[in-house]
């Protein structure tokens, strides 16, 4: 179970030399200039030096994220000696982040507890047992709930992995789970090669551009379906900019112009479904004899409908895929993260991989972030600049 405060400081030569227990949360609530501010001190058993203070957005209940997360001060305790010192540099703002402040996520924190499940830190300081990692390596957290809406944190050394710190900025905060997801779901699934096809909706999504862009680093079409709207040209075009074979819109799936799409292209061994409801019954219709739907979203908040035909007369394969079950699945051999993470760090560098569309904000405009991020149609993720 992961601790949504484990946030520690120390600058000491005697960090090797103490061992504690859990680190106990202590939140009080005092006033400053007669304005109520929130303090949250963590204590541990060894520590006599003060704790130094960082900015993070908390929430104690679960509810709407404009009325439950504030800004506020978070006192680091010591430092240990397995522990790293990072400064948050980006932290996105995700739909599962929403979802987990909202109480609706599949895991959820112990409460009181720091937002944010991705991005990119550096390491400003290592404890003296530090094997892995050193002063100045970027590093992505290995597991969600690591609460990275902060501006500092001590983080054990098996929470983050390192990456490139080569890469633009926003790719290395936005690499952990949108590119991750869709690297795993074209590499797992099914067995594709160059010429093949994938179909998907939520194309605009940040998996969606993700796996648009990943398909075509290795030869695949990629069939992309999106929600109908006002700039739909522009959009198509984006995307197809980023290596998109097709951009068609929802309508279009019952439509006979398929047939003529299917003339370019071959039917898709993948669909990949982020939306649910009658857009996953739709692309399964799409599939290949023997292919396989992966779904990985529900956006629209509505079941999966299999036709029986489909099981029958196709024998396709229904799938689900959460990336952090995977991490977790792979925790205790992280060579696999590791490769993942290499060949993604190498498309970007080939210029092969770009983030999605971002708007930096400054962690203090983090009310704006957070009203912008659940906004419907909404064409830039929101990134927390620390």
């Amino acid at each position: 179970m992961w601790l949504p405060f484990r946030i520690v400081f120390l600058r000491s030569q005697t960090v090797c030399r103490r061992s504690f227990a859990a680190a106990l949360v202590k939140c009080s609530r005092h006033k400053e200039n007669g304005n109520v501010t929130a303090n949250v001190s963590l204590f541990s058993h060894s520590a006599g030096l003060a704790a130094q203070p960082c900015k993070a957005l908390l929430f104690r209940k679960h509810g709407n994220p404009s009325e439950v997360v504030q800004l506020e001060d978070v006192d680091l305790p010591p430092m240990g000696a397995k522990d790293v010192l990072v400064k948050m540099l980006a932290a996105p703002i995700n739909p599962s982040d929403i979802n987990m402040i909202q109480g609706t996520y599949a895991i959820l924190p112990d409460l009181p507890a720091i937002g944010g499940n991705e991005g990119v830190a550096q390491v400003i300081e290592v404890g003296c047992q530090v094997k892995s990692l050193k002063t100045g390596d970027w590093v992505i957290p290995k597991d969600a709930g690591l609460g990275t809406w902060r501006t500092e944190a001590v983080l054990a050394e098996d929470d983050v992995i390192s990456l490139s710190n080569d890469i633009p900025l926003l790719s290395a905060a936005t690499l952990g789970v949108n590119p991750c997801t869709a690297f795993r779901m074209l590499s797992d699934f099914e067995d594709l090669k160059p010429g093949d096809s994938v179909i998907q909706n939520a194309a605009n999504s940040g998996v969606g551009q993700a796996v648009i862009q990943i398909a075509a680093a290795r030869g695949i079409n990629t069939i992309n379906v999106v929600r109908d709207r006002p700039e739909f040209t522009q959009l198509s075009d984006r995307l197809k900019a980023m290596g998109g074979t097709h951009v068609i819109k929802e309508e279009a799936l019952r439509r006979p112009e398929m047939k003529e799409l299917f003339n370019t292209c071959p039917k898709p061994k993948l669909a990949l479904n982020g939306v649910g409801g009658k857009s996953a019954t739709e692309l399964l219709r799409h599939l290949q004899f023997g292919g396989s739907m992966v779904t990985y979203g529900g956006m629209a908040k509505q079941p999966v409908t299999v036709p029986v035909s489909a099981l029958i007369f196709k024998d396709v394969k229904v799938r689900g895929f959460w990336v952090t079950q995977w991490k977790r699945d792979h925790s205790s051999d992280g060579r696999a993260f590791r490769a993942m993470l290499d060949e993604l760090c190498h498309f970007i560098q080939q210029g092969k991989l770009t983030a999605p569309a971002c708007t930096e904000v400054g962690l203090r405009d983090y009310d704006k972030a957070l009203d912008t991020a659940m906004q419907p149609f909404t064409s830039a993720k929101q990134v927390l600049i620390m």
